[in-house]
């Protein structure tokens, strides 16, 4: 029966979620509902004890990074920098390459620290004109910024500041570099992959005589407007440009030649500079990229105040969604069933770590409907034995994070993930019209490029 109830309780999750209802009451009504069907447990001491651990050890962890990344994407959006991003390369790729332009003009944004949901609000109105344009089927733009939001600056590129390449850093004692090569090749599959998939829809749509077609006016289309004095290019990028090269010089000159020795007393947590230092190097490179955003663009924001409320308030639901589903996981892993589901996911590939890692978190990511819960759990019921595994093995740490980040990005972005669903609102459009695209761009190749890395990383390479 308690193998059954964790199955019944996945399913649930997954089902209702897709229905609407919010994670923060879902997660633990049914990782309770699994232990009530475990048998003889202790229903509300696993509540507070495992549960609300859990989620609190979560929050403790990651919470400054959803906080700053919120209230730098906030910022970025409103001075006017996000918009001036975009624009000048949609003008520089050139309206005849609108799909391509804007997926550059995504990727650019969120691989320099913009939360996708803020990109998505930013980028729609430009490529919305866009595509109007060049008479592009408007059922391929949600696609577009699919692909260039949450596929390959999420999961694959080098020192990308996403949630996701985060989180498997203290399991793995790595930084958000990890694996580079391997993660960039990751990355042109999805980029490549993706652009071509749609510009050879995009083709055969004109040639069947379809256009941009007709659609109701949304919300988000009033999205250019305003009397805002946008700043220069030069100004826009730099933000941008200081998430990446602070986190680099951080994690690569500043932070390893610092005496952290004493990380290693118990009120400091009794942990390594390794642990640590990844993490260090983004909240960094985030605070001093706020900075800049607001002494350059001041005179821009017409409340500086409710910008920073605004993007503070905008952080807690993501984090405690995903706080939450960490809770769940860690109820599920407590439960004597458990092992049967532990042994099943190790037995998968028993001589390769990499190839296990990667279905285990493909799947959790695919069932919560959440790469950054779907990981999470992934990894906290599990990322001990990986870690061990691999050493086991000879593979290097950062291949294992490299291998999880991506599989967080495939199945994750199934009809029930969030962001897709709100994707599709700020479009208007539905399922039915978009999700085919979508799945491609943002499942089928970012899965096809986990197992290229899988495949290579389990040959040495």
């Amino acid at each position: 029966m308690g193998l059954v109830g964790i199955l019944l309780s996945l399913g649930l999750l997954m089902y209702l979620a897709y229905r609407g209802i919010n994670v923060l009451i879902l997660a633990p009504i049914l990782a309770l509902f699994a232990v009530l069907m475990s048998g003889d447990l202790p229903v509300l001491a696993t509540y507070t004890q495992v549960f609300m651990t859990a989620l609190g050890g979560y929050v403790i962890l990651y919470f400054p990074l959803f906080l700053l990344g919120a209230i730098f994407g906030k910022m970025m959006a409103d001075s006017g920098s996000a918009r001036v991003i975009a624009q000048r390369i949609v003008d520089g790729v050139g309206a005849e390459r609108a799909i391509t332009a804007v997926v550059l003009a995504c990727g650019v944004l969120t691989y320099g620290g913009v939360s996708l949901f803020v990109v998505a609000f930013a980028i729609y109105p430009i490529a919305n004109s866009l595509f109007q344009q060049a008479d592009i089927p408007k059922r391929l733009l949600p696609a577009s910024i699919a692909l260039g939001s949450f596929t390959f600056t999420m999961t694959a590129l080098p020192g990308t500041p996403a949630i996701q390449n985060a989180i498997p850093m203290p399991f793995f004692g790595t930084n958000a570099f990890a694996a580079p090569i391997l993660g960039t090749l990751a990355g042109l599959i999805m980029l490549i992959g993706g652009v071509l998939w749609l510009n050879r829809r995009s083709a055969s749509a004109k040639t069947k005589g379809e256009g941009y077609g007709t659609h109701k006016v949304t919300a988000a289309d009033a999205g250019l407007a305003g009397d805002i004095q946008l700043p220069g290019f030069a100004m826009a990028i730099a933000p941008v440009i200081s998430v990446i090269a602070l986190n680099g010089m951080f994690t690569y000159l500043v932070f390893p030649n610092v005496d952290a020795a004493y990380l290693a007393k118990p009120e400091y947590g009794a942990t390594t500079l390794s642990s640590v230092a990844g993490i260090w190097a983004i909240i960094v490179a985030l605070v001093a990229s706020i900075l800049l955003v607001l002494v350059g663009n001041w005179a821009r924001f017409e409340d500086v105040k409710d910008s920073i409320n605004q993007g503070t308030m905008g952080s807690l639901l993501p984090i405690f969604n995903t706080a939450s589903e960490v809770g769940y996981g860690a109820v599920i892993a407590s439960l004597p069933a458990f092992l049967l589901v532990r042994d099943a996911v190790l037995d998968l590939f028993p001589d390769n770590p990499l190839a296990s890692l990667a279905v285990a978190v493909n799947v959790l990511a695919g069932i919560t409907g959440s790469a950054s819960g779907g990981m999470s759990i992934a990894l906290n019921a599990l990322g001990d034995q990986f870690a061990a595994m691999g050493r086991a093995d000879g593979i290097s740490m950062g291949l294992m994070h490299r291998v999880t980040a991506l599989s967080s990005g495939g199945f994750d972005a199934l009809p029930h993930n969030g962001a897709v669903i709100t994707l599709l609102g700020i479009c208007g459009l539905t399922h039915r019209q978009s999700y085919g695209d979508i799945f491609v761009c943002a499942v089928a190749i970012p899965v096809v490029a986990t197992v290229t890395v899988v495949v290579l990383g389990s040959m040495g390479f």
